[in-house]
């Protein structure tokens, strides 16, 4: 998820929305998904981006930054303007905060901050069991204990939940896609057509071979090959 507050700009003047543009890229809260010198074309556009915060200036020809904020719902909106007797206006359509030009990179960040109080980004709760259908019955199983799944050489459409303690589970009738919708994403990954491993018990891995730190009865390590397919998706993952 990203945790970073996505913004969009807005100023007529080009030398203003380059010194704006410049101060937000430096603030490790936001991400400029876009900056604009025109009210009208980000009315056009801002319904297809993905964003939490306008930073508009007010005084525009055609339509000002005021009527901007009135068309967009929804979204937390900065003020930024020469004119200090706009504030009134600004705060009676709840803005976060008004900014006077020139504007100044700390007092800019003290609005950003305030934006950041306000946002509360949704958090996706990480399981801690999964209900599968298992030759036994209804089974809970604890995501902590899971190694590794893979393909039944009996039946492919069932899967072999191997835990921890290399004890396994049949799984019946359950595809990866399935599987991986119902676990915490940074912590499993798919590595090749028949196996899914969770990233906590990679040992080693080199272009085309996983090691696992889980022992095998004779003594070895489980040893996985990495997919071409799978590898980009696993070195980001690792390397999280």
């Amino acid at each position: 998820m990203n945790t970073k507050i996505r913004c969009l700009l807005l100023d007529d003047e080009l030398p203003g929305l380059t010194l704006l543009k410049m101060l937000c890229e430096q603030m490790p809260e936001l991400e400029v998904v876009k900056a604009f010198n025109s009210p009208q074309i980000l009315l056009q556009e801002q319904a297809l981006l993905d964003y939490d915060l306008l930073i508009t200036d007010i005084e525009m020809p055609g339509m000002n930054g005021l009527q901007v904020a009135d068309a967009v719902k929804g979204k937390a909106v900065i003020f930024t303007t020469a004119y200090k007797n706009f504030a009134v206006d600004a705060f009676d359509r709840d803005a976060v905060d008004y900014v006077v030009k020139p504007v100044k990179a700390e007092r800019l960040h003290q609005a950003v901050l305030k934006v950041a109080g306000r946002i509360t980004k949704p958090v996706k709760e990480t399981p801690k069991q999964i209900q599968l259908n298992t030759d036994k019955g209804k089974a809970l199983i604890n995501v902590d204990k899971m190694f590794s799944i893979v393909t039944s050489k009996i039946d492919s459409r069932d899967k072999i939940i191997i835990l921890n303690d290399t004890t396994k589970i049949i799984a019946k009738n359950a595809s990866f896609e399935k599987l991986l919708e119902m676990l915490p994403a940074k912590d499993f990954c798919r590595i090749n057509k028949t196996t899914i491993i969770a990233l906590k018990h990679v040992q080693f891995y080199a272009h085309d071979i996983i090691t696992a730190d889980i022992l095998l009865q004779d003594g070895h390590h489980y040893t996985f090959p990495l997919s071409e397919i799978y590898r980009t998706d696993f070195i980001k993952k690792v390397r999280v």
